[in-house]
């Protein structure tokens, strides 16, 4: 989702910094679904191996000078999310900034919100750790987290490599390959739901329900992404990153329902309900789905995080960051939450990912 999207505003006429040269990479292909226009070449590469690391980026080093780093690799627990996520981005420095001609003098980190909540299966209750809303100067957590020793490597580089941090909220984009896709896993969700006659039930708590929480439009991050890189302010600085608005599921819920054509079910906390059982074996009804409405073939347990959205539905606090410190050093993007939802559902549907 980011990664789309930061190409897409690099190669605009506007983009602070430009023209850019944009060149994109992941382990896998390039999806038939990204536009090759936007990158002047792709590299498919293993970061979590440095001799296939070095082989591809070397012939780089003498020309990149900024690295988006959007990638993402999610293990069992978190001392092995921190292994290789740590691993991955310290073989691409490595090799960016140990030849004689490097170039490289800034990164941009994408992180997130667990880095004031912690990862998914910490024990301490957040109840008695937060601090809200999220500040970016709150004092790390007492327990392991990737994000941290990813920040930590990146300011053993510094001098002489610049970087920024930026912790979005939920991601609100387009992509078949985002690890925590929440609208796509709601949309596949919903598509379900109208293709066999179910409701579409709220999957969370009656909290969630009622208090607030933001979002993050893939265009507000990478517009974040890139004024940080131009910025010499915001050099070797953390920034959250929202849409600047805030919500209430329960008005969200309306709206999504409106989208994507379905009733609304009122919720009742009296109703158990489980969208991660609800939705196993479910695989070929969304393959029936698929084949009728001509989409992309993809399997619905790659594009999906029902255990994330439920997570995510059953917070006990109310989700929300503080814009004031982007505010304060110059960054003023914004996107309205119910207008982006709408727009992004219908690319998705443009790029035949949902019907």
């Amino acid at each position: 989702m980011a990664g789309l999207s930061i190409a897409e505003s690099l190669n605009s006429p506007t983009a602070l910094g430009g023209p850019w040269k944009v060149y994109g990479s992941a382990r896998r292909s390039i999806p038939t679904w990204f536009p090759s226009s936007l990158l002047h070449s792709y590299i498919s590469f293993d970061a979590a191996s440095l001799p296939d690391t070095r082989r591809k980026l070397s012939p780089l080093s003498a020309e990149i000078t900024h690295l988006f780093w959007v990638a993402i690799q999610v293990r069992e627990t978190e001392e092995q999310n921190i292994l290789v996520n740590q691993t991955m981005l310290s073989n691409v420095l490595h090799v960016l900034t140990s030849g004689s001609g490097s170039r490289l003098r800034h990164v941009t980190l994408q992180t997130g919100t667990k880095h004031y909540m912690g990862p998914f299966d910490r024990v301490l209750p957040l109840s008695q750790t937060l601090s809200l809303p999220f500040r970016e100067d709150t004092p790390r957590l007492p327990c392991p987290n990737f994000y941290y020793a990813q920040e930590d490597l990146l300011a053993s580089h510094s001098p002489p490599l610049a970087y920024s941090v930026h912790r979005s909220s939920i991601i609100i984009g387009a992509s078949t390959r985002s690890f925590y896709n929440f609208l796509l896993t709601v949309a596949v969700y919903a598509a379900i739901c109208k293709h066999e006659g179910l409701p579409f039930r709220f999957p969370g708590t009656r909290y969630a329900w009622e208090h607030f929480v933001d979002m993050t439009d893939a265009r507000v991050l990478a517009e974040q992404q890139i004024w940080a890189a131009a910025t010499s302010r915001a050099k070797n600085e953390a920034f959250n990153c929202t849409n600047g608005d805030v919500f209430m599921w329960k008005t969200l819920w309306k709206a999504l329902c409106d989208v994507f054509g379905v009733e609304f079910v009122p919720f009742d906390e009296n109703e158990e309900f489980d969208v991660v059982v609800a939705m196993e074996g479910k695989g070929k009804v969304w393959d029936e789905i698929v084949r009728e409405h001509g989409l992309e073939r993809t399997k619905m347990e790659e594009i999906t995080c029902f255990g994330a959205v439920r997570y995510v539905l059953s917070f006990g606090f109310q989700h929300v960051s503080s814009m004031t410190k982007s505010r304060e050093y110059g960054f003023f993007g914004y996107a309205d939450t119910l207008k982006c939802i709408r727009l992004w559902v219908n690319r998705l549907r443009n790029m035949k990912f949902i019907p």
